[in-house]
């Protein structure tokens, strides 16, 4: 995916998701499928053929149903275990990633001389400390009094804004989002950013549109269950839950929609502090950056300024007691996987169950696996790759990503839709790209980060406050191009239009993306369109919008933007038009992805044929090896996934279903239908005239 990396000061310890279907999860983290996988050695392409012939079904047409075709055994053969909402290829990766930083936990963790202050000391008593559910369970709710107190001691709305402050630096959200980041328009320093946010549901819409009034209704009995597992009796939990949902929807009434903010036009608005004290009178923005850690600064981008604006009237209408509820609401809603198992279990009903399907919650072992993994990331990350990353895998990648420079740096210049000047910028840009591959050159420095055997709460949090400090201070600064912002043992990549670069984390580099000792055609077709596609996000709908050095910058032509926007309606209009089981794809929405699938397609594939393999044009298995590129492009994407995540994943996801990124990229693919002979009425075939055609 490309990669906005806003640091919203409330976010809690999470791995980063990416170009992967694991951006739209569920908020709790997915469990295996099996808790008895074994993996045998370091390098898992020893274990795993090119092509997996058994999980194809060749009776199916491809030219009918391409997705099908090569997955249907397979998707046949993998039901959705109970505790997933789905299960694909990155969950089979995620699956042995998992098993070794279980076994590198389960060293560290048995290390009782482990040195006080140490990476190995922290990791163990993260780990443990989320594992004692008896002392979690002991202590219920009573982690959360420091909150509630000083949310009752609100006795004026003039102080709220200090508490907010106080409250975000912790991890607990209310009302906005605020944290550092790259100026758009001078991408070499940090500042500060302001966004909407305050809302618990999944989107905007939830809120407002009348096909979720059931959801809004269940939204409601979770609130009041909550609360009444925190102390309140049930009348008065349902007369809070009720306010609570009103003040939301006020937040959703003025927030923009998921397809509005992807206009980054828009989302820059530079602003002097004065200016947005002036939108806001009844917030003091001074009160809530001192609170908050901020440093001295002048001007900050206010990303959505009728939404923070919005909040002077918000603020001043609701009754001081809603807002105190809202934000106890908050606290809760964001502490609920660290609490007493009552609390938990409700929390996984609604967001787990009720909204994406999952029927039984992931194994505690597991969700304290990710927990360790997402707050200690690069400490972990450093035993990973030291154990489990060859050199010559990477070694590999650099040459791959090498040849895939070249293909689109080819695909530019002969490009008959766009001019000479605005090909002469696009192919510097692509000159400028940094490339990123299995883990940081500088680790992470975990010293300021306490980490104690005694509460696995204290530990989330502490962690929060440990990344709030390190990001608050990077504003006035310039940005640290080395850093990193997903961890070596995530499965998934990006492109960062702000530092122009395409980062490649070491756990995705394992079949069926990358095999060491498959055939190119193969390793094209999968880890190469994944390469080609982060690379296209530079040049996709929003990242064609920054320049090489990474600034919100207009370096095309009038007359080349509104080519190219012609040729993005068509992708759209293509990707409207496709349902996948009755659910209707926003071809708006998952724009970007789309163009970075489809680039990614077109660039992986002509980077194959610059191959020795590709002249030789013999087959394997039967099939060719321009066959066995898309048979590899189609098995990344396997994916079986329940109807409430489906649902879910088509209203805010900016990727695609699994099934459209497969039959629909494909479409507008010229070589796919000589490939596969695919003819006019064939229900893969769209017509020339109406395919995509971008990069």
């Amino acid at each position: 995916m490309k990669k906005k990396h806003l640091i919203a000061m409330m976010t809690l310890c999470t791995l980063a998701t990416g170009c992967g279907e694991k951006a739209a999860e569920t908020k709790t983290a997915e469990p295996s499928k099996s808790e008895k996988l074994e993996v045998e050695s370091t390098t898992v392409s020893e274990m795993v053929p090119a092509i997996e012939l058994s999980n194809m079904d060749t009776t199916i047409n491809p030219a009918e149903d391409f997705f099908r075709y090569a997955n249907n055994n397979w998707l046949k053969n993998n039901p959705i275990p109970e505790e997933y909402s789905r299960y694909g290829a990155f969950t089979e990766i995620d699956q042995r990633t998992e098993k070794l930083i279980q076994d590198i936990i389960k060293e560290v963790s048995q290390d009782t001389n482990a040195t006080q202050g140490s990476e190995a000391q922290k990791i163990r008593d993260f780990y443990n400390a989320g594992m004692d559910t008896i002392a979690i369970n002991e202590r219920g709710y009573s982690e959360l009094q420091p909150y509630f107190d000083m949310i009752d001691g609100l006795k004026d709305k003039a102080d709220l804004a200090e508490l907010m402050g106080k409250l975000h630096s912790d991890g607990i959200g209310g009302f906005f989002n605020a944290g550092g980041n790259s100026d758009p328009k001078n991408a070499e320093m940090v500042i500060m950013h302001l966004y909407q946010g305050g809302l618990s549901l999944t989107d905007r819409d939830d809120y407002l549109v009348p096909e979720s009034q059931e959801m809004r209704d269940k939204y409601v009995e979770h609130v009041a269950k909550m609360f009444q597992l925190t102390g309140t009796d049930a009348i008065e939990a349902t007369k809070k839950a009720k306010g609570i949902l009103k003040l939301e929807t006020q937040l959703a009434n003025n927030s923009l929609s998921r397809v509005e903010m992807r206009d980054p036009d828009r989302m820059y608005n530079k602003r002097s502090r004065a200016e947005l004290q002036k939108s806001t009178p009844n917030f003091n923005w001074d009160n809530y950056f001192n609170a908050a850690g901020a440093p001295t600064f002048d001007s900050l981008n206010v990303g959505m300024p009728d939404f923070i604006a919005g909040l002077n009237k918000i603020i001043f209408d609701t009754d001081l007691n809603t807002i105190k509820d809202y934000l106890r609401w908050k606290v809760i809603h964001g502490s609920a996987s660290m609490l007493s198992s009552d609390l938990d279990a409700e929390n996984f009903s609604f967001y787990g169950n009720y909204l994406y399907g999952q029927e039984v919650q992931q194994p505690r072992w597991r969700r304290i696996l990710n927990a360790t993994s997402g707050c200690l990331g690069e400490a972990i990350g450093h035993l990973y790759v030291e154990k489990h990353f060859p050199a010559e895998a990477k070694e590999r990648m650099l040459n791959l990503v090498g040849n895939l420079r070249v293909a689109l740096g080819e695909r530019i210049k002969n490009l008959d839709w766009m001019s000479d000047e605005t090909k002469a910028k696009a192919l510097h840009k692509l000159d400028c790209f940094t490339v990123k591959i299995g883990y940081p050159d500088k680790w992470k420095d975990y010293s300021k980060y306490e980490v104690t055997p005694e509460s696995y709460f204290q530990n989330m949090h502490r962690s929060i406050r440990f990344e709030t400090e390190r990001e608050m201070a990077k504003i006035g600064k310039p940005v640290d191009k080395q850093e990193w912002f997903m961890t070596p043992q995530t499965v998934n990549a990006y492109y960062s239009p702000e530092m122009n670069e395409i980062v490649f984390p070491a756990a995705i580099l394992q079949p069926p993306f990358f095999n060491m000792d498959a055939d190119d055609a193969v390793n094209y077709g999968g880890i190469g369109v994944v390469i080609g596609h982060e690379m296209t996000h530079g040049f996709d709908d929003q990242g064609r919008k920054y320049d090489e050095k990474g600034n919100l910058n207009n370096w095309w032509t009038e007359e080349d933007a509104a080519k190219f926007n012609e040729r993005t309606a068509q992708l759209a209009k293509l990707f409207d038009e496709f349902q996948v089981r009755g659910y209707q794809i926003n071809g708006q929405l998952t724009l970007g992805e789309n163009i970075a699938d489809l680039g990614g397609l077109n660039v992986a594939w002509d980077a194959y044929q610059m191959t020795e393999e590709a002249k030789a044009n013999q087959s394997i298995d039967g099939f060719t090896p321009a066959q066995r590129f898309f048979i590899s492009y189609g098995t990344i994407w396997r994916n079986n996934s329940r109807d409430k995540f489906l649902e879910r994943q088509v209203k805010t996801d900016v990727h695609s279903p699994a099934e459209a990124r497969v039959n629909r990229a494909l479409g507008s693919m010229p070589h796919f239908y000589e490939a596969f002979d695919i003819q006019p009425g064939n229900g893969m075939y769209i017509a020339p005239e109406e395919r995509a055609n971008i990069w």
